[in-house]
């Protein structure tokens, strides 16, 4: 039995390996490099934490603290919310090998009462549940989470490619999409373009669109543009935006997203499908090593060359796997972490199921990127475009 008197014997067992210390010491060894984990839960942290401290829950400490601190030789403060789970915790990382952890006596509440710093939570306790497995990942966590939550990311088209695309952009937490395109949803459009719904025939695809993304997660805000991206207004609808996912099904509307994207130095995630093969990489003019659209594409070929999806056909899951590696590759941008898919161009055939992925360096003659490359308007684009269909 789990009694009052075995609690304290217990608890006097574990303060005999493990060293406490006030909130105040741990505040100064904090400043003089130790490392102060807050083991509390996610949900609790939501309230806020010390400032400077890494949260990491008791139950995942094992496994994910080498990810974020391999060298066992540093100090290492443990805290929770009144000092028992904290001595457990450097227990468990003694065990690990790490030779100077202690615990914080009386946790967050007595460093709180004792006026010390803290941050204000970036996460509420839906946000900490709704995102659980995410924040996990060493590589998103809070700090993460907050990135995501303050993107800005513009989607052309609601179709093929934009659906899957917002559909898991929202669902990881991305704060703010902008759908355009002034099509209406077709009974055509169903085995493909999941974000719509039979009964949303003739409805404009923004609107159904939001609808869906709005019960998947009411916390993301959907901004709706039932316009056709022209000369005029490209760079408006995509001014204010972190990144753009290019789900253009015409060669003119890419044509131009990729001068504006240029012009206004933000990543374009581009994809393209075709009957059972499809293709992505990012273009990302912040870097200068990036090739743009036109390295890959130098003029728009002929219409009869280039069929869309109501011309050629397509395998209706063959778009949802091309948005879905946009979508990867827009969080990998807005974390910062892994390698984009910039300078590489990933095509892939789902009948032979075979991927290649082939380098796509910058063309020193492009007529879009390179050093000579003169920029007209983008009316000068619409009409290459034209001349080519």
């Amino acid at each position: 039995m789990n009694t009052p008197l075995n609690r304290d014997a217990w608890l006097a067992t574990l303060r005999q390996r493990v060293a406490e210390i006030s909130p105040a010491e741990a505040f100064a060894q904090q400043a003089q490099g130790a490392l102060l984990i807050d083991v509390r839960e996610d949900n609790e942290r939501a309230a806020g934490l010390p400032a400077g401290a890494l949260g990491l829950s008791r139950g995942f400490l094992e496994l994910r603290i080498e990810d974020n601190e391999p060298n066992r030789d540093r100090p290492i403060l443990a805290l929770c919310a009144s000092g028992r789970r904290s001595l457990l915790a450097a227990e468990a990382l003694q065990r690990m090998g790490y030779r100077h952890v202690v615990s914080v006596a009386g946790g967050y509440e007595r460093w709180k009462s004792e006026g010390l710093p803290i941050t204000s939570g970036s996460l509420d306790a839906d946000a900490a549940e709704r995102y659980a497995r995410q924040l996990r990942l060493p590589q998103v966590g809070e700090a993460g989470q907050l990135k995501l939550s303050q993107a800005k990311v513009v989607l052309l088209g609601a179709g093929g490619l934009g659906a899957p695309a917002a559909l898991y952009l929202a669902a990881a937490g991305v704060g703010q999409l902008t759908l355009i395109d002034d099509d209406r949803v077709e009974r055509s459009n169903l085995h493909r373009q999941v974000i719509h719904a039979d009964a949303r025939v003739g409805m404009a695809k923004t609107e159904s669109a939001r609808m869906t993304l709005a019960a998947l997660n009411p916390r993301i805000e959907v901004e709706l543009r039932n316009e056709r991206l022209r000369a005029d207004n490209v760079e408006r609808l995509l001014s204010g935006n972190d990144l753009v996912i290019d789900g253009a099904d015409n060669f003119p509307a890419r044509y131009l997203l990729a001068a504006a994207t240029r012009r206004l130095t933000m990543p374009m995630v581009y994809g393209a499908v075709e009957r059972f093969t499809g293709q992505v990489s990012v273009f990302d003019p912040r870097r200068a090593d990036s090739p743009c659209y036109r390295c890959l594409f130098p003029e728009p070929p002929a219409a009869e060359d280039a069929p869309n999806c109501s011309e050629a056909g397509v395998l209706g899951v063959l778009p949802g796997i091309v948005g879905l590696l946009q979508a990867t590759e827009a969080l990998k941008l807005i974390l910062g972490i892994g390698e984009p898919l910039v300078g590489r161009l990933l095509s892939f055939d789902t009948l032979g199921m075979h991927f290649r992925e082939t380098r796509l360096p910058r063309d020193p003659a492009c007529p879009g990127c390179s050093s000579h490359a003169v920029f007209n308007g983008y009316e000068d684009i619409a009409r290459l475009c034209a001349a080519a269909g």
